[in-house]
């Protein structure tokens, strides 16, 4: 299977997740509490971040595929990030940056402070 990646920055991630959830009607498949949350649908692998200074803004895009191998991320002519992986490879990247997430549904909603 092949997925479109989209990777947003947002302001507070529980909301987003609040929100984003009713969009795409259904819940993350991983949240790293107070970081990032993904959800992997039919056609979609969407991810957010909480960086509250970047809201809004595309991080990056690309594929989620079954058959690529490894992890790749170039830039195109106009500087945007395109990665390409497997959903392992991005399952290994996930806990590497952010964490081990809890795995399908989201953790109990916690305040955030923007110190």
């Amino acid at each position: 299977m092949k997925r479109f990646h989209i990777a947003l920055a947002v302001r507070d991630l529980a909301e987003s997740i609040d929100d984003y959830s009713q969009r795409l009607d259904a819940q993350p498949s991983a949240v790293v509490a107070g970081k990032y949350a993904m959800w992997r649908t039919d056609l979609l692998n969407f991810s957010i971040n909480q960086m509250p200074e970047r809201a809004g803004q595309l991080r990056h895009i690309g594929f989620e595929d079954d058959l690529a191998e490894g992890f790749s991320s170039t830039s195109d002519v106009n500087g945007l990030v395109w990665e390409s992986f497997c959903a392992q490879e991005q399952d290994l990247k996930i806990a590497e940056i952010y964490g081990v997430p809890v795995r399908s549904g989201r953790p109990p909603r916690e305040s955030t402070s923007h110190s």
